[in-house]
C-alpha cells in the first residue's frame, strides 16, 4: 500500500511538471529577411540551433526578397523584425514617418560582394577596371553604393570611366555576367564561388575588405514595437548573440553542416568555401553592437553615391540598449 502511494505521488509530480512545460509561455515573432544568404549564416545558426527556443521565442521566418518590400512588410506590420539594411532605416526616416524603423541589433559588418572577372586575372589591379564593361548592382541598394564608393577610392569614376549596367534585377545579375559581354560584376556568396568552380567567373577582389565595417545587414523594428515589447527584443538580440559567439569559435565546415537546410541547392563545399572567405575578412558580427563609426561609415558611403536623403543622426535610429545589456549578462 505505502509502494502505491509513493508510485501514485510521484505519477503526481511527474504530471505536474508536465503540465507546467507544456503551458510555459512561447513568444511568437514574426522575421521579415531581406533575401536568403548565407551572408546571414548567425541567423540559420540561431534557428537551427535553437538559441530562440532557449530564450522562448517561437520565429516565423519569411523571405520578403527587396529592401523596399522588406520595410513595407515591417512598416504595415507583416512582420515584427526585419534583417535588412541600415541604408533602409535612413529612407524612411526622411520620409518624415511617424514610427520610425530603429536598428538594434547588427548581424553583419562589411559588405558581402566580390568582384568577378570574367576573365582570369592573376595580376590584377583595381586600374584594370577603368574603361571595361562592368554589370553593377540595382541603384540605391547597399552593393551599389559600396562598390561606387571603392572604385572612387581607386580614382574609377563608375558613371564616367565604366560602361556601366545598373538595370538588371538582383536575381538576374548572375545569368547576364554569364551570358553577356560583361567583363566584371559584383556578385555575393556563394554565387562568386559557384562561378570560380564552374569557370565562368575568377573572383579578383572584396568589396567588404576595400569598404571597411558597415552596418550592413541589421535587425531592426519599429519604436512603437521596442516599446511595447523590450523584453522580446532583449531575449531575441540574445539568440542572435548566442549565435554570433557560436559562428565565431566553430569551422567554415560546422556552420556550413548547420545552415545546409537552408542551401539545398548548394554543395556543402561550396557553402564551406564561401563562409570561409566572409569569417576571414571578418563579415560577421562578434556582437549585435552597431557603434557610431559604423554609422558614420554608411552615411560617407551613401552620400558620396549621391543617396543620402538627410544627415540622419546616430541616436535617432540606433539603439544599442539590448545589445549592452546582453553582453553585459
Amino acid at each position: 500500500m505505502r509502494k502505491m502511494t509513493i508510485l501514485i505521488l510521484f505519477a503526481s509530480l511527474f504530471l505536474l511538471m508536465l503540465s507546467a512545460c507544456n503551458t510555459s509561455e512561447v513568444t511568437k515573432i514574426s522575421l521579415a529577411e531581406v533575401t536568403r544568404s548565407l551572408f546571414y549564416a548567425p541567423q540559420y545558426v540561431a534557428l537551427e540551433k535553437g538559441f530562440f527556443e532557449e530564450e522562448g521565442l517561437e520565429v516565423e521566418l519569411q523571405t520578403t526578397w527587396g529592401g523596399d518590400t522588406t520595410m513595407t512588410t515591417l512598416l504595415s506590420d507583416g512582420a515584427d523584425i526585419a534583417l535588412v539594411g541600415s541604408e533602409t532605416s535612413i529612407y524612411v526616416y526622411a520620409q518624415d514617418s511617424k514610427d520610425y524603423a530603429i536598428n538594434f541589433a547588427q548581424l553583419t559588418q562589411t559588405d558581402g560582394t566580390f568582384l568577378v572577372a570574367k576573365d582570369p586575372d592573376p595580376n590584377f589591379t583595381w586600374e584594370n577596371v577603368a574603361g571595361s564593361n562592368f554589370l553593377g548592382q540595382r541603384v540605391g541598394g547597399m552593393p551599389q553604393m559600396v562598390g561606387e564608393y571603392v572604385l572612387k577610392q581607386h580614382g574609377i569614376n563608375p558613371h564616367t570611366d565604366l560602361e556601366l549596367t545598373q538595370n538588371i534585377d538582383f536575381a538576374n545579375i548572375p545569368g547576364a555576367f554569364a551570358s553577356g559581354d560583361y567583363e566584371y560584376v559584383q556578385l555575393f556568396e556563394p554565387t562568386a564561388s559557384v562561378f570560380e568552380k564552374e569557370g565562368q567567373g575568377h573572383i579578383v577582389a572584396s568589396f567588404g575588405e576595400e569598404s571597411g565595417t558597415v552596418p550592413y545587414t541589421v535587425f531592426m523594428a519599429k519604436q512603437s514595437f521596442l516599446d511595447e515589447n523590450p523584453e522580446t527584443i532583449t531575449k531575441f538580440t540574445r539568440a542572435i548573440y548566442k549565435a554570433q559567439q557560436w559562428v565565431a569559435e566553430n569551422k567554415a565546415e560546422e556552420i556550413a553542416k548547420v545552415i545546409e537546410p537552408y542551401f539545398e541547392d548548394t554543395a556543402l563545399e561550396i557553402l564551406t568555401t564561401s563562409i570561409e572567405r566572409y569569417k576571414n575578412q571578418d563579415s560577421f558580427a562578434t556582437d549585435p553592437i552597431l557603434d557610431e563609426a559604423e554609422w558614420d561609415n554608411l552615411k560617407d558611403i551613401m552620400d558620396e553615391a549621391g543617396e543620402l536623403p538627410a544627415d540622419v543622426p546616430y541616436e535617432d535610429l540606433v539603439n544599442t540598449e539590448f545589445a549592452e545589456d546582453v553582453i553585459g549578462n
